[in-house]
């Protein structure tokens, strides 16, 4: 197989991380254990600040996309063998390691998680890592307690970033558990869009983003938190006794202009998220709650494939918020 292939390779120029098109050969790639060949990729948030030259790529050259999807061709592990179909989500990828924007890709065994029968490689994609830190979110605030509550009295579950791929998978999640689920984005043309998924109150982005009180009004059972910053703040000081927030994001900052009182006084818990490098058989769960739990046609409803040749016009959509749900890259086309 010695054919060349094209990739998107972030390499240093003039000092600088630059992604491009490039075309590779199997020589080109890691000297991993398992070579997959890619069917698909996903547009995250960190994808977009890769490709418009941000610092995630932080050993260079190497290939961009955070995730993938697609079939080992050949296996030096016991553990996967030829026409086993995986994904890879995090473990460094366009970050220290080679990526999904390429036909082939070696990969370490331990980072390979089976894709689950009832998807296909590119409802996989459409999950992604949003839609597994959504997961992850959910898994989170359950462990840590929160059952469904009939009662006409019950907070909702808050989602910020509720358009973007986190909230869409998070609300559809959410819903299909039970759990009312109150949306806050600043786009009102998407309302029936995340009425659809299964939310039923909105709330404005921009009254979250404004500084509050550290305690204020109790308005949400629990929080999955995708944007960070005064919108976590916010957040924290809006949810209810013994409630939690699931914090996942920093888009909107990395900061928490918060205090220790709803920490102290309202007994709230704070549960950091992390996808890159959660453990195997964290990882291995929520695959499994997502097969078990997400409902197809809401995946499909939120979900559109792009070819890999408009990748670089993607970048700064989803950078400027403007892209809704989840797109599925055909590494491919």
């Amino acid at each position: 197989m010695s054919e060349s292939f094209r990739a998107v390779l972030i390499e240093e120029v003039e000092g600088k991380p630059k992604a491009g098109f490039k075309q590779l050969t199997l020589a080109d790639l890691p000297q991993h254990d398992v070579l997959v060949e890619v069917a698909y990729s996903t547009v995250n948030y960190k994808d977009g600040l890769a490709l418009t030259g941000g610092r995630i790529a932080r050993k260079l050259p190497l290939v961009a996309g955070i995730d993938l999807a697609g079939t080992v061709v050949e296996s030096q592990s016991p553990d996967w063998k030829k026409g086993d179909r995986v994904l890879v989500n995090g473990y460094g990828l366009s970050e220290t390691q080679s990526g999904g924007y390429t036909r082939f890709q070696r990969l370490k065994s331990d980072w390979l998680v089976q894709v689950p029968d009832n998807f296909s490689l590119s409802q996989a994609m459409a999950i992604g890592t949003a839609g597994y830190t959504a997961m992850l979110c959910v898994m989170a605030l359950e462990d840590a307690g929160l059952v469904k509550d009939d009662r006409p009295e019950a907070l909702p579950v808050l989602v910020t970033g509720a358009a973007g791929g986190v909230g869409s998978v998070a609300i559809a999640l959410l819903a299909s558990r039970g759990f009312k689920v109150a949306a806050a984005t600043g786009r009102p043309e998407t309302h029936d869009y995340l009425r659809s998924l299964g939310a039923s109150d909105f709330i404005d982005r921009a009254e979250l983003a404004a500084k509050g009180p550290p305690m204020a009004k109790e308005r949400w059972a629990a929080v999955v938190d995708s944007v960070g910053g005064q919108t976590l703040a916010t957040a924290i000081s809006q949810t209810q006794y013994g409630g939690w927030v699931a914090a996942c994001g920093m888009a909107g900052g990395n900061d928490v202009p918060s205090s220790v009182f709803p920490f102290i006084l309202r007994n709230v818990s704070l549960l950091g998220i992390d996808s890159v490098m959660a453990p195997a058989h964290r990882r291995r769960r929520a695959w499994w709650q997502l097969a078990k739990g997400l409902p197809l046609d809401k995946l499909d409803a939120m979900t559109e494939v792009k070819p890999l040749s408009a990748i670089f016009d993607l970048a700064p959509q989803i950078l400027a918020g403007k892209i809704r749900g989840r797109v599925v890259i055909d590494v491919n086309a």
